[in-house]
């Protein structure tokens, strides 16, 4: 049926082929191009039909017709300047991917019209009643996707002031990103009109105190957003959240399923009444989540640090890495793990793993000095034997830490011995070695900004080379206890080292010292950044796991996570996931979000180091058990 766009008509309902209206001969195609099939929304601003486009390709043909009733202005000119005011802001608005497009506007017989993109799919307050309370990890998720949104729109002084669930859609297929929809409320800030108060508009029980006495500001909407979070986690409405008694949000005691200290404390953040004590932008609200790194060094300083840090040659100085952009799944389905390879052959317990960023080699190394290349068949490609009387290529001693280079040509070793060496992939030879101050390398760690690799030792000593030119470029730092893990930031501007109970970082340029973390009890053994560089995972000799916000330093969770030291930690490329390795023989992995533990894994004796494949799907261990297990991601 096709409606009538008349706010008077008597009868509505017309013929998909009919012209005009049958009850009150109004014309039924807008602009001779969008014709309204049925009603889908109505309130004090207009009402909301959606159409179709007779003029686009089939698969291209929904939209919907915004159709916009008096708003009070008694001079048509007045009325004519704000309504193109409006569509120059909803142009503007709709260049963002998750914000609908205008497609076309019209004024016809004092009454104004928008035509916007259609999006499939469902808003969250009908999400909410099929499925139910949202878990942690779908809040999360939502708050990962709106916030650079509502970054967008105030960056182009808009507030929207109608954040709310009915506001906000999953589009089809499942793995969009939300979208935010409905700016028939918002406003443009100007600074005519900052100081002024304005007019009391918003959705009851959504509406920041401010925005309720005619005051809204950009911190009006992360309020509404929040107050959004908590409806959606316990499925009341925020009237049923709030006491009047008390003056304050009771809405943790509605909670179906427990969330994490620090979701708690961001809801809390957004919640607060005065504006003042809420997140400044949205920006703030991503890196207290560790959804988005913060800067640790101003630009001048990063620009330093370029300068000193060696490029590889045939690589531009501008495709330096920046920090990247994570999208992160929604909260991770369970996963089962299936032991579907044991690669056997090493004559001593299985000490370092790694695999290749191309995703088709995995090297290991052993306590009995020779390192082994595999593919992921589990077929033996080359093997280095340990330095012996007969030969004096490899290790002396037991390998310790293994990388690739970012091209997989090249495996980096380093040993017991005190040394690194470069094996080329393709010939299958040495190529360099290097020995340094210290002895005994403990770990290795490959920036970004190839080829600078880091090296701790045993001796405390924290040291830099340039592996193409195969020189030593200085020393960090030495400190007192030894070096247990090393892992170089994401923009290869700095080094997190474990060394005792303290984890710091270090800057790459001129050694400072950055950040110090409160370690562990019996001393740190390992250390993994996360991709985006929000989160640093910690593990101890004390069995414990500790996760930490790095745009706020603090401790976010801490886990009893093993029954014997911890040996190793990585996180998955794409997903909120964590996994760590222990002595006890198991590998457990965890929700990086709210430290939950998923699934376990076992070895016959102590899991020495673990790595994920670049696209997430499988796992690869090591042991004391002298095997390397792969292991497959299988939904469940």
């Amino acid at each position: 049926m096709t409606v009538c766009l008349n706010p008077a008509c008597p009868n509505p309902q017309n013929p998909d082929d009919g012209r005009y209206c049958q009850a009150c001969g109004t014309g039924l195609i807008l602009g001779d191009r969008y014709q309204a099939m049925r009603l889908i929304g109505q309130g004090g601003f207009g009402r909301t039909f959606y159409a179709i486009d007779r003029l686009a390709e089939p698969n291209k043909s929904d939209c919907v017709i915004k159709q916009l009733l008096s708003r009070g202005f008694q001079d048509p000119v007045e009325a004519h300047q704000r309504f193109q005011q409006e569509v120059d802001r909803l142009a503007q608005l709709g260049e963002h991917p998750q914000i609908p497009k205008l497609l076309a506007h019209f004024e016809e017989e004092a009454t104004q019209y928008l035509v916007q993109e259609w999006i499939e799919g469902q808003n969250l307050e009908i999400l909410l009643t099929r499925q139910g309370v949202f878990d942690e990890g779908q809040v999360r998720q939502l708050l990962a996707d709106v916030l650079p949104v509502l970054r967008f729109v105030h960056s182009h002084q808009v507030i929207h002031r109608d954040i709310k669930p009915a506001n906000i859609i999953k589009p089809s297929p499942a793995q969009s990103r939300y979208v935010l929809v409905d700016f028939g409320a918002s406003k443009a800030i100007t600074e005519t009109n900052l100081a002024k108060t304005g007019t009391t508009i918003g959705s009851a029980g959504y509406v920041a105190p401010e925005q309720a006495m005619g005051k809204a500001t950009f911190a009006s909407d992360l309020y509404s957003l929040g107050v959004t979070c908590v409806h959606l986690l316990t499925g009341l409405h925020p009237f049923d959240l709030y006491s009047i008694s008390d003056d304050r949000w009771v809405w943790r005691q509605y909670l179906t399923q427990p969330i994490s200290v620090e979701l708690r404390r961001v809801l809390d953040t957004l919640l607060q009444r005065a504006t003042s004590q809420r997140y400044k932008d949205a920006t703030e609200v991503l890196q207290a989540l560790r959804l988005e790194a913060a800067p640790v060094l101003s630009p001048s300083m990063a620009g330093k640090i370029a300068e000193k840090v060696p490029i590889a040659v045939g690589q531009p100085a501008s495709r330096l890495p920046s920090t990247p952009t994570v999208q992160k799944s929604d909260s991770p389905t369970k996963p089962g793990w299936l032991c579907r390879k044991t690669l056997i052959g090493h004559q001593g317990e299985v000490t370092a793993i790694a695999v290749s960023p191309n995703g088709k080699l995995i090297a290991s190394g052993s306590s009995d000095r020779s390192i082994r290349l595999w593919n992921f068949k589990g077929e033996l490609l080359e093997t280095w034997t340990g330095r012996s009387l007969r030969s004096g290529v490899g290790h002396a001693a037991p390998i310790t830490a293994l990388v690739f280079s970012p091209n997989s040509r090249v495996l980096i070793s380093a040993s017991a011995d005190g040394s690194i060496k470069q094996w080329d992939l393709r010939s299958g030879e040495q190529f360099s070695d290097l020995t340094g101050q210290s002895w005994s390398i403990a770990a290795i760690a490959l920036s970004p900004c190839e080829p600078l690799l880091v090296s701790g030792s045993q001796d405390g000593l924290i040291q830099l080379w340039d592996l193409e030119t195969e020189e030593l470029i200085g020393n960090v730092v030495q400190l007192q206890q030894p070096i247990t893990a090393l892992q170089v930031d994401v923009k290869g501007e700095s080094v997190w080292s474990g060394s005792g109970k303290q984890i710091c970082q270090w800057n790459l340029r001129d050694d400072r010292l950055i950040t110090s973390l409160k370690g562990h009890i019996e001393g740190v053994s390992a250390i993994a950044l996360s991709p985006d560089g929000c989160t640093l995972i910690s593990g101890g000799m004390d069995k414990l796991l500790k996760l930490w916000n790095l745009n706020t330093g603090q401790q976010q969770k801490l886990i009893a996570a093993h029954r014997d030291r911890i040996q190793a930690v990585t996180v998955h490329p794409q997903d909120p996931i964590f996994a760590s390795a222990s002595e006890d023989g198991t590998i457990k992995l965890w929700d990086l979000w709210t430290g939950d533990r998923l699934i376990t894994l076992r070895h016959a004796w102590a899991v020495n180091a673990i790595a994920f494949t670049p696209d997430g799907q499988q796992l690869v261990s090591g042991s004391s058990d002298e095997t390397i297990k792969i292991w497959q991601r299988q939904l469940v």
